[in-house]
């Protein structure tokens, strides 16, 4: 049974691990860990491909420890507690650590994770976890205490050349074109484990690969987007910061992405029709009328022709002016309400269908159409609006 080339290739040193400087060049924590033979329990957090169970492992080769790979996707509880006991053992016969690598932590319950806490505590294992979502929202607040959280990124397209020329350099009797490696590079999503099986994938359909052939092998771009997961929302995320900015092309970029992972295009459609009030607001009022009427064609014309109605709102709310008076004057307002007296309503503004409320001054000497007698008389009409204690108060800036 061969080896997968992803596996031939998992680096056995730190000088051969290619990317994350920020945490193993030499100025990197977990560098000086290892320098200093002294390691804590950690979570690797980082998207697919980007070296997590890789430096896992290394980091039990440098501090000579016991490594058990362990995957929360098929594991349980009792599993948990049987590699307890095989460390518990394995410290009293080789005085030796036991670390516990659980590839995609994320998916323990409560009940699961809180089972690791006593053994992390009183150092029976090291527990790495690797997820791909954002520990904070995923991980206990007592296992996340007991935990150092390092971030790994997405591989950038220097790393990914290193690794795929490493790769190339496998298969002697093949040829790979400098345009089929960059095209191979640039639909790897910064997954460097995709991007060694497609070039081992690659070397099955011919000696020579050239773009052409390439392009039949992939088929389509490998696109890695969780709908309920951290992508999604940096996605979406840098999409309305990027209309915020007033960059349309960046938005036709993010919302692509969106679109080619097979977003849901109400919800698009939806934070557009926010946005329109929230950042354009009454400076290009006919923004939110666009973006509401993207909504509705969205969801009775569906896809792909929505994609069309998206973009050209989207471009369009990004060129727009911005204001955000009236969302800023609403949370000042708001604020207000919640903490400070909520003063009476003035009597001129309040209704008067009794005589027993007109008596009481309901609504008296109000002024139903200011507009209209300072139009007839060309008086200024002066009257309150706010109550006593807010006299003054300005929330609407333009």
């Amino acid at each position: 049974m061969s080896i997968p080339l992803s596996e031939k290739l998992r680096p056995k040193s730190l000088t051969e691990f290619i990317g994350q400087d920020h945490l193993v060049g030499k100025n990197g924590p977990i560098y000086k860990m290892l320098k200093g033979k002294k390691i804590m329990s950690m979570l690797l957090w980082g998207p697919p491909g980007s070296g997590k169970t890789t430096l896992a492992r290394l980091i039990a080769n440098y501090v000579d420890a016991k490594f058990i790979n362990f995957s929360a996707v098929t594991g349980n509880k009792a599993d948990v507690m049987r590699v307890v006991e095989q460390a518990k053992e394995f410290r009293q016969f080789y005085q030796k650590d036991t670390i516990l690598f659980v590839d995609e932590i994320h998916r323990f319950n409560k009940a699961q994770q809180d089972a690791f806490l006593p053994f992390v505590e009183d150092g029976t294992i090291i527990l790495i976890g690797a997820t791909t979502e954002n520990p904070s929202f995923q991980i206990n607040p007592p296992l996340m205490s007991r935990c150092k959280v390092f971030k790994l990124e997405e591989l950038g397209f220097e790393a990914l050349t290193q690794i795929a020329n490493k790769a190339i350099s496998e298969f002697t009797l093949h040829k790979f074109d400098a345009e089929a490696i960059t095209f191979l590079i640039a639909n790897s999503n910064g997954d460097a484990r995709f991007l060694i099986n497609a070039v081992e994938m690659l070397t099955s359909m011919g000696k020579k690969i050239t773009l052409k052939l390439a392009e039949k092998g992939l088929q389509k771009k490998m696109a890695y987007y969780d709908a309920a997961g951290d992508n999604h929302f940096d996605t979406i995320s840098a999409f309305i910061k990027s209309m915020r900015g007033g960059d349309p092309d960046a938005t036709l970029h993010y919302l692509a992405r969106m679109i080619k992972a097979g977003e849901d295009p109400r919800f698009i459609s939806r934070r557009m029709v926010i946005f329109a009030s929230e950042d354009i607001g009454n400076i290009r009022p006919n923004a939110l009328v666009l973006a509401m009427a993207c909504f509705q064609a969205v969801e009775k014309i569906g896809m792909p022709e929505s994609q069309l109605i998206m973009a050209q709102t989207a471009t369009y709310l990004a060129t727009c002016p911005k204001s955000i008076a009236s969302t800023e004057g609403l949370f000042s307002a708001l604020a207000d309400v919640e903490n400070m007296p909520l003063g009476p309503i003035p009597l001129h503004l309040r209704n008067a269908p009794t005589k027993l409320m007109k008596d009481m001054g309901y609504a008296k000497d109000h002024v139903r159409y200011p507009w209209k007698v300072e139009k007839e008389t060309g008086k200024k009409i002066k009257q309150d609006y706010l109550p006593e204690n807010l006299k003054g108060r300005k929330y609407y800036k333009i």
